[in-house]
């Protein structure tokens, strides 16, 4: 969480009627259709709140921020919200803001609210700014998590009061127990999915894993499935081990769908330690099981890697200390060195691939080969958009080397969005409702889509992550090998050497950019075009800004370009960019 110090907002001491005062316009707005002078506004501090009906997690925040609101009004404590809306059209605007008990600026002062986005630099949603109403001084511009994490508990919202908050979440975790993780001071008590409540108290000496959770989200279904067996086997075997479910689902029905499935243990859905146990483990992403040891200490902030890495396996790693990785890590090269295509692409007598005809293509043709694993699918937009990439430089690789083939493994969810999306591809495929995929997906966990896998002709793994090879070197990463990116590595220094040190570029106008060499496996996302890059980029630290040297310096070719083009435009005609029209 970042912590705020107190700034000003560069209204001096005009406060907050300076802040949403815009033109003409000197009031807000309630769901009734009052108007309220913001004269009138007594509460401090004032929160801005920046959210829209079409935002999720702005859904899922709203109703704890209502909460609060209404805890710290019948507890006599002023605050105030103010919504400003991200909404797109005003029929949006008012179904949203009639579930809100406070104030907002009107949807028809379009500019006023683009106004405070830009004052605050609002560059994601849910934000919530909270300042002091006489000042203007900013208490904190990402009170959303302490908001989530503290309700009430965080007013009056300063950088006091947050320090101090850190301050007692710290001295927790030093003096943690498994009832202080698992407990409150009104439930002392954990659920089975019967229905029985179990004392936390049983728990005690055990090694306890808390599982964050939410139904019907697929990495999190496949990741408790494998984690359930592990869970029966180390029961099997004597282990004092015990997990707990953190539903991060938002109704009750959800949360009981997925808990009928699961053997452990669970915190009650709703209950207020969910959403404290999201930043005290400083959640990031699902799967997530973090480990507690049998002293009620953390051992392990998430332990899902090591199990979806090894998969029902890893229980034999179990409590997973240095010394179990290590074996866990011996078994893993072993199998990773008996790898095969076959052994990745045949199962029972599927032992094929097919073609762009549907003709059956024994695996045993591909040995030997170079094969790129294409997992992808056409309902993806970046699928679709990286597809014209893939097909070029597979041309391009194909002319020169005869041992190269990608296998399309689709996500798709029906044939005829399939049967569409590889008619454009000129490679081969796993079909559609082949078993196959889902043991490949697993193998290789597959996250996100598009996705390329490079097995080399030996049948090892010799990339996960050729797209991001093929995206920066294109053809020339063939065959993706580690010595082939040190090779292209050497090409590119060595073309650096003719590149200037520092540029101004019209995309970065406000500061010079300096060339800097990121090192082999510092990748960043190009400003220009968008597009992922390494090695070399030119960029602006005090902004973030970097650009390809690809893009940069095409600036200065691009003017030449251009010139020439003025030159031969037939009379009449002015060329611009790439697009040459009528003068």
């Amino acid at each position: 969480m970042a912590e705020a110090a107190p700034t000003t907002n560069g209204v001096g001491g005009s406060g907050i009627g300076a802040i949403l005062a815009a033109g003409d316009r000197d009031f807000l707005v309630r769901n009734s259709g009052e108007q309220v002078k913001i004269s009138s506004i007594e509460a401090s501090p004032v929160a801005l709140y920046f959210s829209a009906s079409w935002c999720p997690p702005c859904r899922r925040f709203t109703p704890k921020l209502i909460e609060t609101y209404k805890e710290l009004a019948s507890e006599g404590k002023s605050f105030e919200v103010v919504f400003v809306s991200g909404d797109q059209d005003e029929e949006a605007f008012n179904e949203y803001f009639a579930k809100m008990p406070w104030l907002a600026v009107p949807f028809s002062d379009s500019e006023g609210r683009e106004g405070l986005n830009g004052q605050f630099k609002v560059s994601g949603i849910p934000n919530l700014v909270i300042l002091d109403a006489k000042t203007g001084e900013v208490y904190t511009d990402d009170g959303v998590p302490f908001v989530s994490e503290h309700g009430v508990e965080a007013y009056p919202f300063t950088p006091e009061r947050i320090t101090e908050l850190k301050e007692q979440e710290k001295a927790a975790k030093a003096n943690q127990t498994i009832q202080s993780v698992l407990g409150t001071s009104t439930r002392d008590y954990l659920i089975s999915n019967k229905g029985d409540k179990v004392p936390i108290s049983e728990l005690e000496g055990k090694y306890v894993g808390l599982c964050f959770v939410v139904n019907g989200y697929g990495p999190v279904v496949e990741f408790t499935d494998v984690l359930a067996k592990i869970y029966e086997k180390l029961k099997e075997v004597g282990e004092k081990f015990e997990v707990v479910a953190v539903s991060l689902d938002s109704d009750e029905s959800s949360f009981n769908e997925s808990f009928a499935k699961m053997p452990w243990l669970a915190i009650p859905q709703g209950d207020k330690m969910c959403e404290k146990l999201v930043s005290y483990f400083e959640l990031s992403s699902l799967p997530t099981l973090a480990l507690i040891g049998t002293d009620g200490k953390t051992l392990n902030t998430n332990v899902a890697d090591i199990i979806e890495e090894h998969g029902f396996d890893a229980w034999e790693g179990f409590p997973f200390s240095s010394e179990k990785l290590e074996i866990l890590a011996e078994k893993a090269k072993a199998k990773a060195a008996s790898q095969t295509l076959e052994s990745l692409l045949i199962s029972g007598d599927l032992n094929f691939v097919i073609g762009k005809d549907g003709a059956k293509v024994p695996v045993s043709e591909l040995v030997g080969k170079t094969v790129l694993l294409y997992f992808s699918a056409k309902w993806c937009g970046p699928c679709r958009a990286f597809l014209p990439t893939l097909v070029k430089e597979y041309n391009k690789i194909k002319e020169k080397n005869s041992d190269f083939e990608i296998v399309f493994i689709s996500s798709d969810r029906d044939q005829s969005s399939f049967d569409e999306f590889f008619s454009e591809m000129p490679w081969m495929a796993l079909p559609l409702e082949d078993e196959r995929k889902a043991f490949l997906k697993k193998t290789f966990r597959i996250r996100g889509i598009p996705s390329l896998v490079a097995i080399g002709p030996t049948g090892q793994t010799v990339s996960k992550d050729a797209k991001a090879q093929m995206m920066l070197h294109g053809a020339d990463a063939f065959p993706f090998t580690e010595e082939r990116l040190e090779e292209l590595q050497k090409e590119l220094d060595e073309m650096a050497k003719g590149w200037p040190e520092k540029l101004k570029h019209e995309l970065h106008e406000e500061h010079e950019l300096v060339l800097l060499r990121r090192g082999p496996r510092g990748t960043y996302g190009c400003d220009g075009c968008e597009e992922m890059g390494s090695s070399w980029s030119y960029r602006c630290d005090e902004c973030d800004f970097d650009l390809h040297p690809k893009c940069a310096l095409a600036e200065e070719k691009k003017g030449e370009e251009d010139n020439k083009a003025a030159e031969e435009a037939p009379a009449g005609y002015v060329c611009e960019g790439d697009v040459c029209r009528k003068a």
